[in-house]
């Protein structure tokens, strides 16, 4: 018996030398790594040098005026132009899309991981909803200029722009990102292990207590982190808010204007902003203005992805 396992052994150890001698390195894999690494310090330089770019453009402005560029509103004149307006018009618009897409997407998303069953409906439902996170924009903007600004003109929210004011382009970014905050909120609660969904059904909870009190908390770092990545991208749309009617150019809304009237009036947001301003004639605003907007929408983008991260890190569990 140790006779016959040594012979094995030894023709083990010879085969391995063998095919070691004969084989020599293997560089497809080195050669593979090597390409993906040129590909990735390509990008990375290509967005250094845009990003260098638009902070060069961008300096003159802040230099010469700080944060009034921040705190002023729209003008006609480039040296009292500001993104404020636009700031105050992103805001709204993220916290309907806070409203209207987390609860929704939440509640689809638990209802096709938990109650749902396997069947052909349930993989027709879930393969519509990541084919609706691919699909441009811009059918977003129809959508809202076919519905969603109708729906706001009717139940009497359409004020002096009927129905093309912030609540429908809040509405219209809310459904461009649900279909987003499904999938990511979807992904997060399959990741949670069975055996803490075991454990609670095995001592006597329902399964609505199991899910609220175990799946729920243990999904809550990526459903969070999903959910502020997908406003992310709500932020920076600009195609559906051009169709639906967001004012490009110049607007101040009356002294006396009230919440409401301010709510259903013109409004703006910080990317139409920038598209604004690189159409303008007047030079200044193509070549220091619009660069200084996009850094204020990098910054506000950053704090948000900042947000992502610390919320992630600090409901975080190891399993």
């Amino acid at each position: 018996m140790t006779a016959a396992t040594d012979r094995k052994r030894k023709a083990t150890a010879d085969a391995v030398s063998a095919s070691i001698r004969s084989g020599g390195p293997n560089w497809k894999p080195l050669a593979f790594q090597g390409l993906l690494l040129v590909l990735l310090l390509t990008s990375m330089l290509i967005l250094v040098a845009l990003l260098a770019d638009i902070a060069v453009s961008a300096w003159p402005t802040f230099q010469s005026r700080g944060l009034s560029f921040v705190t002023s509103g729209l003008s006609l004149n480039p040296e009292t132009a500001g993104v404020f307006t636009g700031i105050v018009g992103s805001l709204v618009i993220a916290g309907i899309v806070i409203i209207l897409a987390f609860p929704i997407g939440v509640a689809a998303a638990v209802y096709l991981e938990e109650y749902a069953p396997d069947n052909r409906w349930t993989r027709f439902v879930d393969t519509t909803v990541r084919n609706l996170a691919g699909v441009p924009s811009i059918v977003y903007g129809l959508l809202g200029l076919a519905i969603f600004v109708p729906l706001v003109r009717n139940i009497g929210l359409g004020g002096s722009t009927s129905g093309k004011n912030v609540v429908a382009a809040g509405i219209t970014m809310a459904a461009l990102v649900l279909p987003i905050v499904v999938i990511t909120a979807a992904e997060a609660i399959r990741a949670v292990p069975s055996s803490i969904r075991e454990a609670g059904f095995g001592v006597g909870a329902t399964q609505w207590e199991v899910i609220r009190s175990h799946v729920l908390p243990s999904a809550l770092p990526g459903i969070l982190t999903g959910t502020v990545l997908t406003l992310a991208r709500a932020l920076g749309e600009t195609a559906p808010l051009l169709v639906i009617g967001v004012a490009t150019g110049y607007f101040a809304p009356a002294g006396n204007a009230t919440m409401f009237d301010q709510l259903t009036g013109s409004y703006t947001a910080l990317p139409v902003i920038v598209f604004s301003w690189t159409r303008q004639t007047q030079a200044e605003f193509a070549d220091t203005l619009a660069p200084a907007a996009i850094i204020v929408l990098l910054v506000v983008l950053f704090i948000l992805n900042g947000v992502a991260i610390w919320l992630r890190n600090r409901t975080e569990k190891k399993w």
